[in-house]
C-alpha cells in the first residue's frame, strides 16, 4: 500500500440537525485518504456494515463526538494489508470488527467482559484508533475515527484489537450483525443470564439488540421467551423471530406476570421500569440499552430487598468479542441462530441520511450497507 488510499465514506458534519434527516443531510459522502496501517494494525476491505444507535446518538448528539468524523462500527470486511507486529490475523482473511477494542492490560480487561476497556473506551471518546494513531483526512483536514472502526466506508484502517477472524463461509452481512447487534443483545442472555430451559425470558425493546436477545434465548433453547414493545408490528416481528408470546408494556404490567430475567434492550428509563416490575422475585433484571445522559429511573428499594432481586448493568452484552463471537458463530453455522431474521433492509452508503430517519422513527431493525 502506498503512503495512502482514496476511499469514500459517510462523514458525520454536524451533530443534532433537525429531522427529517434526509433534508438536514448531517452524513455526507465523500472521499476521504486514508493512510497505511502501523503497528499493531491492518487495512480492511469492508464488505458490509450495519446501522446501530450507537450511530444514532452521535447524529442526535446523544453522544457528543469530535467532528467531522466517519461513522461506522458494526462492520465486516476482508483483511487486504497487515502492519508490523501484527498476530492475530493474516491477509485474506474474513473479519467482523468491534467497536470496543480491549487492550488485555488494565483493570477492565481483567473483569472478563464485565467492564469496558480502560484504554478503549478513552480513545474511542477521543475519535482515534486505541494506540492513540488516525488514518483519515479529506483535503487536508482531520477526520476523526468512530469507535475505532469507521465501518461506514469502503476501507478501514483498525486495530487488530478491534476485529474477529470468521468463517469464510458467513455472509458479510451476518458477519457485521455479530459484531454488535449480536454480541450486544446476546451476551446480555449468554453472558449475564446463563439460561436454563426451563427459565422464563421477557426482553423489553424490540430494536435490533432486543430482538438479538430473543434470537440468542431461541438458540439456547429457552422455553418461554416473551417480547415487549409499545409497536404491535415488532411485537409480531417477535413471534416470527423465536418469541413463545409478545405483548405491549401495559399489557406485560397489567398481565401480572413475572418472568425469571428480564432484559431491557430499549435505552429508555420507562422501558427498565417495565422490565423490572415484570421480574419475578429471586429474579434478574439486566439492562443493555443506553439512555440519554443523566436519565433516571424510580424503583421500590423494599421490592428488591424483600424479593432478592438483582438488578445488572449490560455494556456491550458483558462480552469478551474474541471468545464470544466464535460461539455466536457456531450457533449461525448449526442453523440454531437466526441471525438472518434481525436484517431489515440492504442498503447503500448514499441512502445514509434517509436509513438514520427509519432508525429513528424504529422503522427498522438492521439496515446493512452494501459495498461492491
Amino acid at each position: 500500500m502506498s503512503d495512502t488510499i482514496t476511499i469514500r465514506g459517510a462523514v458525520l458534519e454536524r451533530s443534532g440537525d433537525e429531522r427529517p434527516y434526509a433534508d438536514s443531510q448531517p452524513i455526507t459522502v465523500s472521499e476521504l485518504e486514508l493512510s497505511a496501517p502501523g503497528e499493531g494494525e491492518i487495512l480492511v476491505k469492508i464488505t458490509a456494515a450495519g446501522l446501530c444507535h450507537s450511530d444514532l446518538s452521535v447524529v442526535n448528539n446523544n453522544r457528543p463526538r469530535p467532528l467531522p468524523m466517519l461513522l461506522g462500527h458494526e462492520s465486516a470486511g476482508i483483511v487486504e494489508e497487515i502492519g508490523p507486529g501484527v498476530t492475530n490475523v493474516k491477509v485474506g482473511d474474513h473479519v467482523v470488527m468491534t467497536f470496543l477494542p480491549r487492550c488485555g492490560e488494565c483493570a477492565g480487561c481483567k473483569t472478563d467482559g464485565k467492564m469496558p476497556c480502560e484504554v478503549g473506551s478513552k480513545t474511542n471518546n477521543e475519535g482515534t484508533l486505541i494506540r492513540g494513531t488516525r488514518h483519515l483526512t479529506r483535503n487536508g483536514e482531520t477526520v476523526q475515527h468512530h469507535l475505532g472502526v469507521s465501518g461506514f466506508a469502503t476501507h478501514a484502517v483498525v486495530s487488530e484489537l478491534s476485529v474477529v477472524p470468521v468463517g469464510s463461509d458467513v455472509p458479510a452481512d451476518i458477519a457485521a450483525i455479530l459484531g454488535c447487534a449480536i454480541l450486544t443483545g446476546g451476551g446480555a442472555v449468554l453472558n449475564e443470564i446463563d439460561p436454563k430451559p426451563e427459565d422464563s425470558i421477557a426482553v423489553v425493546g424490540l430494536g435490533g439488540v432486543g430482538m438479538a436477545a430473543i434470537i440468542t434465548a431461541a438458540a439456547l433453547g429457552v422455553k418461554e421467551i416473551v417480547g415487549i414493545d409499545m409497536q404491535k408490528d415488532k411485537c409480531e416481528k417477535a413471534l416470527e423471530i423465536g418469541a413463545t408470546s409478545a405483548m405491549t408494556p401495559q399489557e406485560a404490567e397489567e398481565s401480572g406476570k413475572k418472568f425469571t430475567a428480564v432484559v431491557e434492550a430499549a435505552g429508555h428509563p420507562k422501558a427498565l421500569e417495565t422490565a423490572y416490575k415484570v421480574t419475578a422475585p429471586g429474579g434478574l433484571t439486566v439492562t443493555v440499552g443506553l439512555p440519554a445522559p443523566g436519565s433516571t429511573i424510580t424503583i421500590d428499594p423494599l421490592v428488591m430487598t424483600g424479593e432478592a432481586r438483582r438488578v445488572h448493568g449490560c455494556y456491550l452484552g458483558s462480552s469478551v468479542p474474541s471468545k464470544d463471537i466464535p460461539k455466536y458463530e457456531q450457533l449461525w453455522r448449526e442453523g440454531k441462530l437466526n441471525a438472518e431474521a434481525l436484517i431489515s433492509d440492504h442498503i447503500k452508503l448514499e441512502d445514509i441520511n434517509t436509513a438514520m430517519d427509519r432508525l429513528s422513527d424504529g422503522a427498522a431493525l438492521r439496515q446493512i450497507i452494501e459495498f461492491d
